[in-house]
């Protein structure tokens, strides 16, 4: 019951957020919310690295664990000890 995104897929879906107007947080959050519909994972982590032009860098993170499994508490315990 694996299931997996071609890398070529995932290329041209990350490529398609160049000219969307959200905020990095919510672009990330998308990404995630999309792969666990897609994937339906025990866990998963997003980090966005996003480098400015002349501004300030931003890393959001996202991350999610199926409910009911020993899983959500790890994205609990995990988001927790994430460094900003």
């Amino acid at each position: 019951d694996i299931k997996m995104v071609e890398s070529k897929s995932l290329k041209l879906y990350l490529f398609s957020f160049r000219n969307h107007g959200g905020f990095h947080e919510d672009c990330i959050n998308l990404i995630m919310k999309d792969l666990v519909k897609l994937m339906e994972p025990r866990y998963i982590e997003v980090t966005g690295i996003f480098t400015p032009r002349g501004g300030i860098s931003i890393y959001p993170y996202a991350n999610y664990g199926k409910p009911g499994t020993k899983y959500e508490q790890l994205a609990e315990k995990r988001l927790f000890e994430h460094k900003f």
